[in-house]
């Protein structure tokens, strides 16, 4: 798999879980992966790095782990050790696993970050990774590769939802309008038609017809029809 078809497969699942409610940027979260496989999917689906720790396994995360070879910067050096990962049945739940550990406090500066670069600078500031160099190379990517393309197409669509929802409002006040049209109260300009019909016995019971029921029972009566 080359770099765009990795990216082909990760923006997608990074542009939904933003739709619906996640804190990290799209263009954040594609940069992130990239950075931490270099492009390449692993069979354990883990794709942010993101360690056993102390945690206990949840709906995304079922406890599995693999032991690899990666590296860490202790005390301004590199140090290669072997470390043990969360393994997961999809790269979506490695993800939604991963913004499950954003909602600790520990990481209140990322999820509150207004910028793709700034989520990137709260990331290493809030020791998410021990590369100094972590959110710059964040940031290059997100830059190179114009990945704010997907935070685009993010407030695109909430743009439309937005729309939407205007139109379902507007819809929902006409059916209220219509159905109040439908079956309401004797109008004050209807009264006196209403009086004159029920004593002439064509009708019986007056309250809550329609609009068009008492228009048609006042043009009636105008007409001394009635």
């Amino acid at each position: 798999m080359d770099r765009a078809a990795f990216v082909a497969t990760v923006a997608p699942i990074a542009v939904k879980l933003r739709l619906e409610g996640s804190s990290i940027f799209a263009s954040v979260r594609v940069a992130q992966t990239l950075l931490e496989t270099g492009g390449r999917l692993n069979g354990w689906n883990n794709i942010v790095g993101y360690k056993v720790g102390g945690g206990q396994p949840n709906g995304y995360w079922k406890g599995a782990s693999v032991n690899v070879r990666t590296w860490e910067v202790i005390n301004d050096q590199t140090v290669y050790i072997y470390d043990s990962f969360r393994a997961y049945d999809t790269i979506e739940d490695c993800l939604r696993d991963q913004d499950l550990l954003f909602l600790y406090p520990r990481y209140d500066r990322v999820r509150q970050a207004g910028t793709p670069e700034l989520q990137a600078e709260m990331l290493r500031a809030c020791g998410y990774a021990t590369d100094p160099n972590y959110a710059g190379a964040i940031i290059d990517l997100i830059r190179q590769n114009d990945f704010k393309r997907f935070d685009r197409e993010v407030e695109q669509v909430l743009e439309k939802l937005e729309q939407l929802q205007l139109q379902i409002s507007a819809l929902q006040s006409q059916v209220a309008a219509l159905e109040g049209r439908a079956s309401m109260p004797i109008p004050e300009w209807a009264e006196a038609a209403v009086q004159k019909a029920v004593a002439a016995g064509i009708i019986d019971s007056p309250e809550n017809g329609s609009y068009d029921f008492y228009r048609l029972l006042t043009i009636l009566h105008r007409k001394q029809l009635i």
